[in-house]
């Protein structure tokens, strides 16, 4: 009787640390290879040129001085709430209520601008908007962060029930503000007398949000890297026990990362209500929520790394939207090539930190990959 154990054919072991010229190679392989792979889908079931496409994806994206001021716009606000997310995450606190928490402050924001916009200033206007914002993003993430801390409950869970609240509240508040009545939606708040508006510099609307996103991104980075509750919530994340046995208290660290995180989706509902959208809807939000948490992800959560990982995304959805519009194609086309992209850049994660073993034939060396 044989009792040998045969080895298996694949084995996978974890990689020690790669050097980043090695790293960036691997991702930088595994984008040209997607680009080969979008290029043999379109040529076979379009007929299109593929570099005639993804001309136009470019075109569609930075093709004209308002497109980039629309791109850089979008990009701060997905990259405000990747921001958001990052201090959770880094706790190992799975926040998947971006959408709602930015939806409450974007919720505060219009209600500041309905109900205190033709008595105050816009000087005075907008710093309470702010608060409000802040303060009710802040407040919503704090509710699941309290359960967590005290009765450790399922963040994940938690916070996605919170997004739907969310949404339910603000479609409540939209049939009470909806103008004009019977239509369902608010329509423009103020657009008269542009009272809780930002202000425009140089004579584009959304130059402010994109500063205000980058001092945040700074802000952030210099936070999560240099200060003392930086360095506490990533001791916390990496485990409870030790921060607890080296004196840090752990409860009280959860809440207050989490008020940090919600305070700056509260923020970026304030961006898009006082400085972009101008009104509130239920989908304010679009999804930014969930692809902030990929965004923070491919940025392995560092901050500045985060802006390549926003632009990406960001540049891939206007593309895609052009080349829909551009050929008649449906919008799915344009999510296909934008869902391969990612996954190739998602896979170049699995060979960075992973090593593949091939089972070695008789007389010959084992081969890795």
């Amino acid at each position: 009787m044989n009792n040998s154990i045969k080895e298996p054919f694949l084995h996978i072991t974890k990689r020690k640390e790669m050097a980043w010229q090695k790293a960036w190679a691997i991702r930088g392989g595994m984008i040209l290879l997607a680009l080969v792979i979008c290029a043999v889908i379109t040529a076979s079931t379009t007929e299109l040129s593929p570099l005639a496409v993804y001309g136009t994806m470019f075109k569609g994206a930075l093709g004209s001085a308002r497109k980039v001021w629309v791109l850089g716009k979008e990009l701060a606000i997905l990259l405000a709430i990747a921001l958001a997310l990052t201090p959770a995450f880094r706790m190992k606190f799975w926040n998947l209520g971006g959408e709602g928490q930015v939806l409450v402050g974007a919720l505060a924001t219009a209600a500041c601008m309905i109900y205190l916009g033709k008595t105050l200033p816009n000087a005075i206007l907008i710093p309470v908007m702010f608060i409000a914002a802040v303060a009710a993003g802040a407040l919503w993430a704090m509710i699941p962060a309290y359960f967590k801390a005290k009765w450790n409950t399922n963040e994940t869970l938690f916070t996605l029930m919170m997004n739907y609240v969310a949404t339910q509240l603000v479609a409540y508040y939209i049939i009470i503000w909806e103008s004009p009545k019977g239509s369902g939606k608010v329509g423009i708040i103020n657009q008269n007398s542009e009272a809780g508006w930002l202000p425009v510099i140089g004579n584009n609307k959304y130059l402010l949000i994109i500063l205000i996103v980058a001092a945040v991104t700074i802000a952030m980075h210099i936070y999560l890297k240099y200060s003392k509750h930086g360095y506490e919530l990533t001791v916390v994340g990496e485990s409870q026990q030790t921060a607890r046995y080296v004196g840090i208290k752990v409860d009280r660290v959860i809440i207050r990362t989490l008020f940090l995180s919600g305070a700056v989706c509260g923020l970026t509902g304030w961006l898009l209500v006082s400085g972009s959208d101008h009104t509130i809807t239920t989908t304010l939000a679009g999804g930014r929520g969930f692809i902030g948490v990929m965004v923070a992800w491919l940025a392995q959560f560092n901050p500045i790394a985060m802006v390549a990982s926003s632009l990406l995304l960001v540049f891939m959805t206007r593309g895609a939207q052009e080349i829909s519009t551009i050929y008649g194609l449906n919008q799915s086309f344009g999510d296909i090539l934008t869902g391969i992209i990612l996954f190739c850049i998602i896979s170049s994660e699995f060979f960075i930190n992973y090593q593949i073993h091939v089972r070695k034939a008789a007389g010959k060396e084992e081969a890795n990959v």
